[in-house]
């Protein structure tokens, strides 16, 4: 993924330029930052609609004519009688008032029309940026795909609701980690694609400054690819609502292995189905994934990586205490909207790290090479 520009260094990249200049890496660069701002305020919503049971508070799928809410009583009551039809309704929340149903709609229809902002903020800078020439087309082509990718987010989203409208009182936990799943993939496109653009219009940074280590980027593309997994089974303790449970630390249920931990015969669904499972996998993941950091901390010393590798081993560990903290309040929706985005600044720190560490690899191969 690796980017130049007309101030760049001579080299094979410069043969299939992706940016115009300096000044046009900063601006494309500042507006993919802006967007991977926007991306993490949409996961966080959507992990408030979860928190707060409002997700399937709208029954259908309109992408362009669902960014209008109802505006008069009988619209209102209209989506009321929609969301009365529906099992979470009829199970759970039988009785619930059209004030108690506006507060759960409203936030469902923030997390919908959040996504539909985003698509446009996304569209239109990137359509001036190839129009003026500020991109080249390969830039332009893997911008394009992140949108189409977005695109199929939002019917993956919608896939997800599905899941919960008619035989469940909630969504799948399968899709909703799939959904998570393809958010963060977004996510990490386009902050990889930032930094590419920032290093091409700033020059080689200190991570760059002394030959690399091969055990270093494979460490720590280890610890990015080991951050993603725990936060994809972070999805499957929401889904399950399994943070509610438990609620004790180191031991559940008096024990470290939970007696729960299959529900009747040994079967492979019960690692995404039990409770007792999906919350052990959950503490497990920390435990190796600070484990994890600790080393890459200590093999980093005295290289140029490692106040990189200090920033990420500081972002686990402060991710790890929220994570307890959130266990032992319950997970109250305050602290499950922070550790879920402190999960989001784990893996950016991740990224950055193997980001640094692939640039100094490509550029010591094109010296070798040279």
């Amino acid at each position: 993924m690796s980017l130049s520009t007309s101030a760049a260094p001579a080299g094979p990249d410069m043969r299939t330029q992706t940016v115009r200049d300096g000044r046009a890496a900063r601006r494309v660069s500042a507006w993919l930052f802006a967007m991977c701002a926007l991306a993490a305020l949409m996961v966080i919503v959507g992990g408030a609609t979860r928190l707060t049971d409002s997700g399937l508070s709208i029954t259908e799928w309109k992408p362009v004519t669902g960014a209008i809410p109802p505006l008069s009583e009988a619209q209102w009551l209209e989506e009321f009688e929609k969301y009365r039809q529906i099992p979470e309704y009829q199970i759970v929340n039988r009785g619930m008032s059209l004030d108690e149903f506006k507060t759960i709609y409203w936030w469902e229809w923030g997390h919908r029309f959040l996504g539909r902002l985003i698509g446009v903020a996304f569209l239109v800078p990137l359509a001036v940026f190839a129009a003026t020439g500020a991109i080249g087309r390969a830039l332009a082509l893997k911008l394009f795909g992140i949108f189409l990718l977005g695109g199929a987010q939002g019917a993956l989203g919608w896939y997800m609701v599905a899941s919960g409208l008619s035989e469940r009182v909630d969504v799948s936990q399968y899709r909703l980690a799939a959904h998570f799943g393809l958010a963060v993939v977004l996510l990490a496109a386009m902050f990889w694609l930032a930094l590419d653009l920032r290093r091409a219009a700033a020059g080689r940074d200190g991570a760059e400054a002394s030959p690399p280590r091969r055990d270093l980027f494979w460490g720590a593309l280890a610890l990015a690819a080991g951050v993603y997994l725990q936060m994809i089974l972070g999805a499957f303790v929401a889904g399950l609502r399994a943070g509610r449970t438990y609620n004790t630390w180191p031991l559940m249920d008096g024990r470290f292995f939970p007696e729960a931990y299959f529900d009747g015969a040994p079967g492979f669904s019960d690692l995404f189905e039990s409770i007792a499972a999906v919350q052990f996998n959950h503490r497990l993941g920390a435990y190796l994934l600070t484990a994890g950091a600790v080393w890459f901390w200590l093999a980093a010393r005295r290289t140029a990586v490692e106040p990189r590798a200090r920033a990420l081993l500081v972002g686990v560990l402060a991710q790890a205490a929220l994570g307890v903290w959130t266990l032992l309040a319950a997970t109250p929706i305050a602290l499950g909207l922070a550790h879920q985005a402190g999960a989001l600044i784990v893996f950016m720190l991740a990224l950055y790290v193997v980001h640094g560490l692939t640039m100094s690899m490509s550029i010591t191969n094109g010296s070798s090479s040279s």
